[in-house]
């Protein structure tokens, strides 16, 4: 696949997260593999149980792409994520706070879909303005 079409299937990673819970099969492969900070690998049912977690734990998520470089079959994307937590995240009770959190990730390409994903994020700073722990002074 060319570096485009591989944009384009990350581009539609970042649908909102009901469009990427009902089209998973089609987007993303079935030996997917995640690698994100603080969490054990994940495979393919482990991305769609998060998803779900997400969506519940933030309603109203909205990730923006606001970077991307493709190179063979890898794309990667530093991104934006914002959203009101009204649900329970990672055992943290809903603060009913909006949040903005921000990271890059790699995504590997094969046979159209992704298949790995390497991920660093703020989550320091999503969990403090969750007040899920203080923010330093």
């Amino acid at each position: 696949m060319s570096t485009a079409e591989n944009k384009t299937i990350v581009e539609a990673s970042f649908a909102p997260l009901e469009v990427i819970l009902a089209s998973h099969d089609e987007l993303y492969g079935t030996d997917w593999i995640g690698h994100f900070p603080g969490m054990p690998t994940l495979d393919a049912d482990g991305h769609r149980q998060y998803s779900e977690v997400m969506r519940t734990a933030f309603p109203d998520l909205e990730r923006k792409i606001e970077d991307m470089l493709a190179d063979g079959d890898k794309v990667v994307v530093r991104w934006t994520a914002r959203g009101t937590q009204t649900g329970e995240f990672q055992g943290i009770p809903p603060s009913h706070k909006f949040a903005t959190s921000s990271g890059i990730t790699i995504f590997r390409i094969a046979d159209g879909r992704i298949v790995e994903e390497w991920s660093e994020s703020d989550l320091l700073g999503l969990l403090q303005q969750i007040d899920a722990i203080p923010a330093f002074a």
